[in-house]
């Protein structure tokens, strides 16, 4: 009777919580997001054909449907190598990157209910660096990729190892652990570099810190696809269950969520699409961290439309912003991670000043 009489007052609680919420309607929210797709589509056209060698976006549309379909190429070899080979798995794996970026930021912000909380939190860049940073000083870049994903999920093993070893579960505990190894792997990834670099492998080793497309082949695209294909679906799936972590997990627990297992299963989910895309990009900084506080402000806080328009528009912005990298400064190309930290540390200063004045 008791069981029963504080599940009906949680879901009261989330009931209220619903009604009170900003009011999204459904048309609102599938207006954005088709919206968004609608932009990504044409954005992806436009910056493939952004460059020193400026493309059409009809003669990049029609690049792309003569490679899909298997037809004769419409542009000269050389224009089709830039569009096919050079520009499209960059654009691409910009986007899902992005993208990937923004929806496991949304997720750990309400896991953790933690505003500052980004996909990093568990130590996964710090890990990811310095399993590159090995293979770069040993001068095998071939397996960078393979390196900084082991490295991220030993960070994460790690985490979740010293975060659980007194007995609790909770999501602060995961995060103190977190931080802690963090900090460790810095500083190992900092003793490498100054014991082992030389002259060479510091630009390489300070590009791939900063956050860097340069150089995505297909089977980067690949490798971040099938992680965003089997990472999301139970990211996005989420949704009703992290508006009911929102609410505290004693509540959640009411309603019938396992908070543990859901808690680590997500943290996981969240963990392997992050190393997947470090692995590929290096560190990217603030995608995280602002995007999903950004959309809010459009979407509300209800996650079933945050998590996908999320994702949306981290797919945009990294994919202008890499564009802005590799074009702005031509000859030379900015690591992404630079660009980024300029747009977003004004951004995220103007969100919290704007989070302090509601709260007044």
């Amino acid at each position: 009777m008791t069981t029963a009489r504080i599940r009906s007052n949680a879901v009261a609680v989330v009931g209220e919580a619903v009604r009170t919420a900003p009011r999204r309607s459904v048309t609102r929210t599938l207006v954005v997001s088709v919206t968004l797709t609608a932009l990504l589509s044409v954005s992806i056209l436009v910056a493939v054909g952004i460059g020193p060698a400026p493309i059409a976006p009809g003669d990049v549309a029609a690049t792309l449907w003569a490679h899909l379909t298997g037809q004769h190429p419409v542009l000269p070899a050389t224009q089709d190598a830039i569009v096919w080979q050079l520009r499209l798995p960059r654009v691409l794996t910009a986007a899902v990157v992005g993208g990937g970026l923004a929806l496991c930021g949304a997720v750990m912000q309400a896991l953790t209910r933690n505003p500052l909380a980004d996909p990093y939190l568990l130590g996964l860049s710090s890990g990811a660096s310095t399993g590159a940073v090995v293979v770069l000083v040993l001068s095998v870049s071939f397996a960078l990729p393979a390196a900084a994903f082991l490295g991220a999920m030993l960070a994460l093993l790690l985490t979740l190892t010293i975060g659980r070893a007194g007995g609790s579960r909770s999501a602060t505990s995961i995060i103190l652990a977190g931080l802690a190894v963090s900090a460790i792997l810095s500083a190992l990834t900092s003793l490498v570099i100054f014991w082992s670099a030389t002259n060479d492998s510091y630009r390489e080793i300070l590009s791939w810190l900063l956050g860097s497309i340069s150089g995505a082949q297909w089977s980067d695209v690949a490798l971040v696809a099938i992680a965003a294909a089997v990472c999301a679906v139970p990211l996005l799936g989420s949704a009703r269950i992290l508006d009911g972590l929102a609410l505290g997990d004693s509540a959640a627990s009411a309603l019938g969520v396992s908070v543990e297992k859901v808690r680590f299963g997500l943290f996981a989910c969240c963990a392997l699409l992050t190393g997947a895309l470090v692995a590929v990009s290096g560190s990217i900084g603030f995608v995280g961290l602002i995007l999903p506080h950004a959309t809010r402000a459009v979407v509300g806080v209800r996650h079933r439309a945050l998590l996908p328009t999320s994702f949306l528009v981290g797919a945009l912005f990294l994919l202008w912003a890499d564009t802005i990298a590799r074009t702005v400064f031509d000859p030379r190309e900015l690591p992404v991670g630079i660009v980024t930290a300029l747009i977003g540390g004004p951004v995220f200063v103007i969100l919290l000043s704007r989070l302090h004045r509601r709260r007044r």
